[in-house]
């Protein structure tokens, strides 16, 4: 008899859970709550949103002028023009990267209107090339005289000084156009040493991540295209040099012989670089240039100092002149088949601004 009530019982627990899940089955979902709805207590629920206020001492739209240089990058085979100059797209992009927009300063152009787009930018970055005398080397030395004034001014202007750009400043400072030695450094990728007990606060160095700045002295992460280097003990034995800038880092050639690679001003935002930026992230025609992710944060990382380091200019000219100016009013020429390793240049061969 007791087995059967337990059976009874057995049974009409069976069709009462039956009618519990059906009953659940046919009701809506459970509410869904914001966390403002729950009753918690304010240490528990996330912070709100908030906005940073613009900083009203930097320049949220800073303009980078870069000076073209001699021919169309392709020794004629773009444009044979004789007044033809050009940019290679790399340096306009590793501005870009920044966040900056670009103004071309076109370096055959009349002075006085080379000069009044200096005017409209927040900073220079003069590319690497090959010309070292005439027009453009009394230009370059014009627009570092034009630097070093607005900064002496109050200004912060910066300017980045890369392969022949290095170079030149060199000679001009050191008034020693026969500083330079060969060096075998071309087409190349290498490492960079940096000096003994160096200081890398306020250089293009300074905000590396700690692992990457590690592997810049341990792995292939900066181009090298030059023919031409100087050593420490003749850039440290030049007063002139070595009262202006500070070196930061030295290479080796592919005989090892060590020249100077990176140096920061003592007193104004120049930065010389004797080996290429720009390339990492944007340049392809060559098969040395490191596309790895460590090379690419490396052409990053001096991108950001730099456009930082433009933000600090409170040169605000007008908005009207500026987009008169920029690279954006200019078409860039496509010549992965015809150049020396350039994807990409943007030649000039007239005038064109509206001031």
């Amino acid at each position: 008899m007791w087995s059967y009530v337990w059976l009874v019982l057995v049974v009409v627990l069976s069709m009462f859970n039956d009618i519990t899940v059906m009953a659940k089955a046919t009701e809506s979902p459970a509410a869904i709550f914001l966390p403002s709805q729950t009753g918690l207590d304010d240490s528990r629920r996330s912070p709100p949103v908030v906005c940073s206020a613009p900083d009203p001492n930097l320049n949220y739209r800073p303009v980078i002028g870069i000076l073209s240089h001699p021919g169309d990058g392709a020794s004629g085979r773009l444009n044979n023009a004789t007044n033809a100059s050009y940019i290679t797209s790399s340096y306009v992009k590793f501005a870009e990267a920044g966040g900056a927009r670009v103004i071309p300063l076109i370096y055959n152009e009349p002075e006085e209107l080379l000069f009044q787009k200096l005017e409209l930018v927040n900073g220079v970055i003069l590319t690497g090339g090959w010309a070292k005398e005439g027009l453009y080397f009394e230009i370059v030395k014009k627009i570092f005289h034009k630097v070093l004034e607005r900064n002496d001014a109050g200004e912060h202007f910066p300017l980045y000084a890369i392969c022949l750009g290095f170079e030149l400043l060199t000679m001009i400072i050191s008034q020693n156009r026969d500083i330079f030695k060969k060096v075998d450094a071309r087409n190349c990728a290498s490492s960079l040493q940096f000096i003994e007990n160096v200081n890398i606060e306020g250089t293009v160095f300074q905000r590396f991540p700690p692992d990457l700045f590690n592997k810049l002295s341990t792995d292939c992460l900066v181009m090298q295209n030059h023919q031409f280097g100087i050593s420490p003990d003749s850039f440290e034995g030049t007063v002139a040099l070595s009262n202006f800038f500070n070196i930061v880092t030295t290479c080796s050639d592919t005989h090892n012989k060590i020249y100077v690679s990176t140096v920061k001003s003592k007193q104004y935002p120049v930065t010389g670089f004797q080996w290429h930026p720009e390339k990492n992230a944007f340049e392809w025609g060559l098969s040395t240039i490191p596309h790895s992710e460590d090379a690419i944060q490396v052409t990053q990382h001096v991108a950001n100092y730099l456009v930082s380091e433009a933000r600090k200019s409170q040169n605000r000219p007008s908005s009207e002149k500026v987009l008169s100016n920029l690279i954006y009013n200019y078409t860039p020429t496509y010549c992965g088949y015809e150049g020396r390793g350039y994807d990409e240049v943007y030649i000039f061969t007239q005038e064109r601004s509206l001031f």
